[in-house]
């Protein structure tokens, strides 16, 4: 006899990291997960949530969110904007674990109509920018180390923090003219020091830096977009589609993560408006399994740039999904989101 209820399942997971991954607020080998599966007619839908140590959801909050949903009370799988604003409504916050769910009702949804997601929404998979590499904090010889594997990148964004940020740049620019990102993550904290530094890398080639001063400092960062020589692109800045009218003149661009925005139906709302009003956009990832960063992958023709490189900063993937070749991100044609479990 077929299963017609939807079936909610979940086990955590820890990802281990191919390098030391440094910030400017923490260092880690390893990042913890959730993963999802939820299952229907005999359909499993799988899904991911990522909970890196600097943000506040862990394996614990995430198992005691999940034992409160009740799918039973859904008759039919397709309807995900109920099922989805019923999640959301549960608890506040809860953003990654709210996501975990989302991407696997997506997953869900498409095997059922057996359409890849981005077909169903009408994209070409085609269309998606390339995406970037990304070069944490440390040694110059890891620096260079790092560099000189990211062969298959034709973009890189590096982490900065304030120490040896020049030395850095000056590092990988002796061995490479690539297009090169800059990520602060908040670890600059005097305005003056973050503009001379914009002018600086302007000079270096750098295309745009995330997040240069602290969130909480909105009038210091609308400063520094107003006089920035480069776009600033907010990440910690900006979390779900309700906190994009509150940063629209603060920042240029915004870079967008199914882990902070709830999943992929807000994330698709959140890029669409702030491309309306003229911000520039980024799909990006936490370090994830394929599942989610393919499931991200997604929304990518939507977005002017990519940091979709979780997957391949890993060294224990449970899924197989969409590829990346000279930096180009290449989607397959499996309905869903795009991913198979190996194991």
């Amino acid at each position: 006899m077929k299963n017609n209820k939807l079936k909610l399942t979940f086990k955590p997971y820890s990802l281990d990291l191919k390098y030391v991954f440094t910030v400017s607020s923490n260092s880690r080998v390893s990042t913890e997960i959730m993963l999802i599966e939820i299952e229907y007619d005999g359909i499993v839908g799988y899904g991911e949530a990522s909970l890196p140590p600097y943000l506040p959801e862990t394996q614990k909050s995430v198992d005691k969110f999940l034992s409160k949903i009740d799918l039973s009370q859904f008759t039919n799988p397709l309807d995900l904007e109920s099922i989805i604003n019923y999640i959301d409504n549960i608890e506040p916050d809860n953003t990654a674990a709210k996501a975990s769910v989302d991407i696997a009702l997506h997953d869900l949804s498409g095997k059922m109509m057996n359409k890849p997601l981005y077909e169903i929404w009408g994209f070409e998979k085609f269309c998606a920018p390339e995406t970037s590499f990304t070069i944490g904090l440390d040694t110059n010889e890891m620096v260079i180390k790092k560099t000189k594997e990211a062969l298959n990148y034709n973009i890189l964004k590096v982490k900065l923090s304030k120490d040896n940020d020049k030395e850095i740049i000056k590092c990988i620019r002796s061995l490479t003219n690539k297009t090169l990102y800059v990520d602060v993550n908040q670890g600059w904290t005097d305005k003056y020091y973050a503009l001379d530094m914009l002018f600086w890398l302007k000079e270096m080639g750098i295309i745009f830096v995330e997040q240069p001063l602290p969130k909480e400092n909105v009038k210091d960062i609308k400063w520094l977009t107003e006089n920035s020589p480069l776009p600033i692109f907010a990440d910690e800045g900006i979390q779900r589609l309700g906190d994009l009218n509150k940063i629209s003149d603060v920042y240029s661009g915004i870079n967008v993560k199914l882990m902070k925005s709830t999943g992929l139906s807000e994330a698709r709302k959140l890029i669409d408006a702030a491309n309306k009003i003229g911000m520039q956009t980024m799909i990006g990832c936490m370090t994830e399994t394929s599942c989610a960063v393919t499931a991200a992958a997604n929304l990518a023709p939507l977005c002017k740039f990519a940091d979709l490189d979780g997957a391949q900063l890993i060294t224990n993937d449970l899924f197989d999904g969409m590829k990346i070749k000279d930096g180009k991100i290449i989607m397959n044609d499996i309905p869903g989101i795009g991913v198979i479990k190996m194991n």
